[in-house]
């Protein structure tokens, strides 16, 4: 039986300096950041949280109309911390352009920032966002003004995007293939469909958005006023990956108590054992406990009995049957959890129960981190 997760030992250490809350897409894992957040700042801490998800809620349930690609604070009625909360959104293009901006002196990040291909590439190049989403991390991390970053990770087909971004955005603009575009009369059109045809699927993307004779030229021109910052643009990628394997960084994998969310879960945490990188523990969230000590048999028969009975129960008879529901469906995530439990024995967990309606304020919040703490 695994054991569970001491939130807020995580929370209050001082040497806690990252969380990642990361998984597949729609498990959670905004508001669980979220939560986090709001009650580290409670307990104390000087916390900013990063989202990437554009939907907003996240803005919503601190009680701000919007967030920005710069931490804004949390202030509103009600909400007098020990700590500070901080919150921000990830806006790609921004970042990307900060990082140009900073990495390039003030002629070649014009030129940079003008290139049409640039413009491709920082909007549709596939891993951009996992690679920006880091990037503004490694940039919270490096100013030294929070004693924690608490990051939700990017919705994605594979929730492992996020990790392998650094690497794969820094290789996809690697020597080689700023020797062939810097040097178009000598690697010419065919060097250029080698590259592509080569498995460089993320630039292909964006090569495919941008038509006719001008393809070559404003990659190349790209790719020459970007060769002065590649080496600042890997070093960030390297400081980035170890930062996410430092001793103040801890992953929670949240996941819904289904198949597919705990099997891509399950994976995740291989994953994050096979690159040594820090696991706090399961996150499984939105989870049907059963409130009564009474089994589905014995539910099934009293609503049976009410139906037989001349005195009509239509209200209790209801309860017994959705009581029967719910001791199916928690049994079954019990099972799916326990399969999970067997396979990650060292894994902690946590659950939270699923609420009655979404979160859209600091007191939905508050509950949630009520309950990973007591789950």
């Amino acid at each position: 039986m695994s054991t569970a997760i001491d939130i807020d030992a995580l929370l209050d250490d001082a040497a806690s300096r990252v969380v990642v809350c990361c998984g597949s897409g729609g498990v959670g894992k905004t508001t669980t950041a979220a939560a986090l957040a709001v009650r580290a700042a409670e307990r104390g801490r000087r916390t900013v949280v990063l989202t990437i998800d554009p939907a907003r809620r996240l803005a919503q349930a601190l009680g701000l109309r919007e967030l920005s690609n710069h931490p804004k604070q949390v202030k509103v009625d009600g909400f007098e911390p020990k700590g500070e909360l901080w919150a921000m959104m990830l806006d790609m293009r921004r970042t990307f352009d900060d990082m140009v901006r900073v990495h390039a002196g003030p002629e070649r990040a014009q030129q940079l920032l003008q290139n049409p291909f640039y413009q491709t590439i920082s909007t549709s190049f596939s891993g951009t966002q996992e690679y920006m989403a880091m990037e503004k991390l490694g940039q919270l991390a490096a100013t030294d003004e929070w004693d924690l970053i608490v990051v939700d990770t990017p919705p994605s087909r594979s929730a492992l995007d996020f990790l392998d971004a650094p690497t794969r955005l820094s290789s996809a603009l690697d020597g080689r293939m700023i020797r062939l575009l810097t040097g178009p009369a000598k690697a010419g059109g065919w060097g250029l469909r080698k590259v592509v045809s080569a498995g460089f699927s993320m630039f292909a993307k964006a090569v495919s958005t941008i038509i006719g004779g001008q393809l070559l030229a404003d990659a190349s021109s790209f790719m020459q006023a970007f060769d002065s910052m590649f080496g600042g643009f890997r070093e960030r990628a390297r400081k980035t990956a170890e930062l996410l394997r430092s001793s103040g960084t801890s992953f929670l994998v949240v996941a819904a108590p289904e198949p597919d969310a705990l099997r891509e879960a399950s994976y995740f945490v291989e994953r994050l054992a096979g690159e040594s990188m820090p696991l706090a523990g399961l996150v499984a969230n939105r989870t049907h406990p059963v409130l009564a000590q009474l089994s589905a048999a014995e539910a099934l028969a009293a609503a049976e009995s009410l139906v037989k009975s001349e005195t009509a129960a239509p209200l209790a008879e209801a309860v017994l049957r959705l009581h029967a529901d719910r001791v199916v469906l928690a049994d079954r995530e019990n099972r799916l959890l326990a399969r999970f439990t067997l396979a990650h024995p060292e894994v902690p967990l946590a659950r939270v129960p699923a609420l009655a309606g979404d979160v859209h304020d600091l007191d939905g919040l508050r509950d949630i981190g009520t309950k990973l703490v007591s789950g």
